[in-house]
């Protein structure tokens, strides 16, 4: 019987990737990397056991400050799943955008509510500008994956900058 995998769960076998890391070390490359995918923070602790029963992970563990910590690696099945996965035709990218759905909202609610909801995320995109240009200073210390880690920063980038023209536009109209 095929055991499915979720887009999930693929992003944590690569995260994970040929050093390997701990649920600890999944946790803070979300945060770092939102822009690219986002998950609840229980996720990142419950997929790697699950990917571990299924034998695509295998863990250990090692010291860490306060108690012992779950460092997992990847299997060669693991490999071998990642292999079939990335043959597979790519989607175009699923986005929840909310704002996007508040400013349509505005032929039904007040145009200065959704300015007031929408404010905050100018210092959302800013804080995340500088997420990916301190990403792109420790993409340099990982030289086995800098130009991947670059390429996927840059787009990024481009991003949140079209997010930040969008908003520009979104509050002009909405004024």
């Amino acid at each position: 019987m095929a055991v499915r995998l979720s887009p999930f769960s693929y992003v944590i076998l690569v995260l994970v990737g040929r050093g390997g890391a701990g649920p600890h070390d999944l946790r803070r490359m979300a945060e770092a990397g939102r822009v690219y995918w986002d998950a609840a923070p229980s996720q990142w602790y419950a997929e790697p056991k699950r990917l571990e029963k299924l034998g695509l992970l295998s863990s250990r563990k090692e010291p860490g400050r306060t108690r012992q910590r779950t460092h997992y690696d990847l299997t060669p099945a693991g490999v071998e799943a990642l292999e079939g996965w990335v043959r597979t035709p790519t989607a175009l990218p699923r986005m929840q955008q909310e704002a996007i759905v508040r400013v349509l909202a505005a032929d039904l609610v007040d145009h200065a509510a959704i300015l007031e909801g929408l404010a905050p995320l100018a210092d959302e995109l800013a804080t995340a500008d500088a997420e990916i240009r301190h990403a792109l200073e420790v993409a340099r210390s990982l030289p086995e994956r800098r130009r991947l880690l670059e390429i996927n920063h840059r787009y990024a980038a481009r991003l949140i900058e079209l997010q930040r023209e969008w908003l520009q536009e979104a509050r002009a109209e909405l004024a």
